[in-house]
């Protein structure tokens, strides 16, 4: 059974996470593991959980991004030719992870769920990041305005977010700049690109946990875990990742990637010393 204060803790971890370009599955396996959560009779559970507690992150850009939001939904009913654009290119970008998700997560999640690839993917991350932080500023600030080329590309640079570790924020907001977005326009669009990609995960994985649950395969995470804990965490997850989101606009207006990029490989450092010290466990 999760307790209150440890449901509180994954939100925030979750919250502050999601949408900042340093892995929120890197701080979730932290957090889990100090807290001693990684029991095997509950890891199936709580790895469910993990990805359900998104829906968090997901109601944070809804309602912080509600006119975008409005907008993309006025296109598709044929009353603003540039939300059905911005429409058109979040749909266009969510397709290449959908696919490749669909085809390689069975084998993402016995090959790549790891010591090694986390912190493999967490180092060369941060790399990337600091190379891409001393690039300068772009122009292209309107995501209304983004071509489908655009568009395709970001899609394209999120599959890389399959590899755990890697950070779906990260990629698409690197990617984003590589293909002509300033950093803040780079990070709506993988904000408002997150709403069908993390839907779609938090759905799976309520939707199969509940169904093999029903199946008669074991408990359900609701009833291992606990329903009022699950829904605080989900809750707490909202709030926090509101502020993140919030902060994480104006931090890369003012500093860019570059302080994220040493922030990972510092993380890298320390997840791989208390891994190899069996403080933390990985898979």
């Amino acid at each position: 059974m999760l307790t209150w204060w440890q449901a509180v803790v994954l939100g925030l971890v979750e919250g502050i996470t999601e949408y900042l370009p340093v892995s929120s599955t890197g701080h979730l396996i932290l957090a889990s593991s100090l807290m001693h959560l990684d029991h095997p009779q509950t890891k199936d559970a709580l790895d469910a959980y993990l990805v359900v507690v998104q829906g968090g992150a997901i109601l944070a850009v809804a309602l912080l991004y509600r006119e975008r939001v409005g907008q993309m939904i006025r296109g598709v009913l044929g009353r603003d030719t540039e939300g059905l654009r911005l429409a058109g290119n979040i749909a266009l970008a969510f397709v290449p992870a959908a696919i490749a998700g669909a085809l390689l997560s069975k084998s993402i999640k016995a090959v790549l769920f790891r010591d090694a690839p986390v912190l493999l993917a967490l180092f060369v991350g941060g790399v990337w990041m600091i190379w891409l932080g001393r690039r300068g500023g772009r122009a292209g600030n309107d995501v209304t305005a983004m071509t489908w080329r655009t568009a395709l590309g970001v899609g394209l640079f999120q599959t890389l977010a399959l590899w755990p570790g890697t950070s779906r924020s990260m990629v698409t907001i690197g990617g984003g700049i590589l293909l002509g977005l300033a950093a803040p326009a780079a990070a709506e669009f993988s904000f408002l690109l997150g709403l069908p990609t993390l839907g779609a995960a938090c759905l799976h994985d309520l939707v199969g946990n509940v169904r093999h649950a029903a199946e008669g395969d074991g408990p359900s995470m609701f009833q291992q875990l606990g329903t009022g804990p699950l829904v605080l965490g989900i809750l707490v997850a909202t709030v926090s990742a509101m502020i993140a989101v919030r902060w994480l606009v104006a931090f890369l207006t003012r500093r860019g990637l570059a302080p994220f990029g040493w922030y990972r490989i510092v993380l890298s450092i320390v997840l791989g010393l208390l891994i190899a010290s069996g403080v933390v466990a990985v898979g």
